[in-house]
């Protein structure tokens, strides 16, 4: 694919927040991955500069400062796998050899005292963010965490496969898998514990509620894809990106892959309002409270992607949009073609509208969409055990 395909502003009628405390979260950020020696010098200056801190603080505008740091170094650590040992290291093109060691770090990830990998800088960083997370996550968020960090494992594993043979996915199958490449399903559990709560599984396993979900992710994913599309078009083994798949696939020029990947990501984008608008209207305050933070985590991915220094990469510039459009380019209720994803649209009653989000009082009563915070009580450990334990 040429280099000269310029992104346009993305439809993203969410309104934008940030914690409060962005900035402090940030530095805290950058002094774990140097206090840890996550990845090379260079790696680790990079991904540095990246701001993951101020991602983490989109992601959770009004949540507890210590798990928004907690997913700030977490975010890190994994673009320290990504890039580390998978992109960019001599492990993503090599599977045989990739599954093994990822399968030591998801063995820590369930009991961090396991004697492995002792001399390992990653699985330093990964025993401190399990042994934070006690703090904060119960039993079966602690398990759930486990598990989507499985599924990421098996899905760059794939990725690998791909760059050890030098082959493009098809549509449906890198559409299956970059629901869980792009590491968001992973960041799921800590949505519940920014804010004190667990999902009853009636709700959070619930169909309809599993498509939300998966929505938030493409969304995501697929924005992630357009932002980042300058920069790995650069690279020696661009085979995994949406504009890719549909030029090679499906023959189309650059442009009309772009459009086609637009319009695919605002068509979910609608059909993901109206089913948050459903959902809310019947749901518990916590199941709101969790669709509130899927939005944020969209919004929030957006905000980042197009500011971040890993996609405008400042040394060869990306010239992304600085602005979102407030119309879709495709806002159709046909599903997509694709068999992957298109159940989605089954789940979402034809007569349910959007309801566009707003902000309430950042921090001063009402979250983000008006969802009232949760009583005290409801919060999953007391004010003692909140603790950060950075070594």
């Amino acid at each position: 694919m040429e280099h000269g395909v310029l992104v346009p502003p993305v439809y993203s009628p969410i309104p934008p927040a940030i914690h409060s405390r962005h900035e402090l979260i940030n530095q805290q950020t950058a002094d774990w991955a140097r206090s840890f020696g996550i990845g090379s010098r260079e790696l680790r200056e990079k991904l540095i500069g990246h701001e993951i801190g101020t991602f983490a603080a989109r992601i959770l505008p009004d949540g507890d400062e210590e798990v928004v740091s907690l997913l700030a170094d977490f975010i890190l650590w994994l673009f320290g796998v990504d890039d580390g040992h998978c992109e960019e290291g001599k492990l993503g093109t090599d599977p045989k050899e990739l599954v093994p060691e990822l399968s030591r770090l998801l063995r820590i990830a369930q009991n961090p005292e396991v004697a492995m990998l002792t001399e390992d800088s990653l699985a330093a960083g990964l025993r401190d963010l399990r042994h934070r997370m006690d703090q904060h996550a119960t039993p079966g968020q602690l398990a759930r965490w486990v598990d989507a960090l499985r599924e990421y494992f098996l899905s760059v594993v794939w990725e690998a496969s791909h760059r050890s043979k030098g082959t493009v996915p098809d549509l449906n199958d890198y559409t299956l898998m970059r629901l869980y490449d792009g590491a968001t399903s992973v960041v799921m559990p800590l949505l519940e514990m920014g804010y004190g709560y667990e999902l009853q599984p009636n709700e959070r396993d619930s169909t309809s509620v599993r498509a939300a979900a998966e929505m938030a992710y493409f969304i995501i994913t697929w924005d992630n894809d357009l932002f980042s599309h300058h920069k790995e078009s650069r690279g020696h083994q661009y085979y995994l990106n949406v504009l890719r798949v549909l030029e090679h696939h499906h023959g189309l020029s650059p442009a009309d892959a772009l459009d086609t990947a637009v319009a695919q990501r605002d068509r979910v984008m609608c059909l993901f309002l109206r089913l948050r608008a459903h959902l809310t209207a019947s749901g518990s305050p916590q199941l709101r409270q969790y669709l509130e933070s899927l939005t944020c985590f969209i919004r929030g991915a957006q905000d980042w992607g197009i500011s971040s220094h890993r996609y405008t990469t400042p040394e060869d510039p990306a010239d992304l949009p600085t602005t979102f459009r407030d119309t879709p380019t495709d806002d159709s209720t046909e599903p997509l073609d694709i068999p992957a994803v298109a159940w989605w649209w089954d789940v979402v009653p034809e007569n349910s509208a959007p309801v566009l989000p707003q902000r309430g009082q950042n921090r001063a009563g009402d979250t983000a969409l008006g969802v009232p915070h949760l009583p005290t009580t409801n919060r999953v450990a007391a004010a003692g055990r909140r603790r950060r334990t950075c070594a």
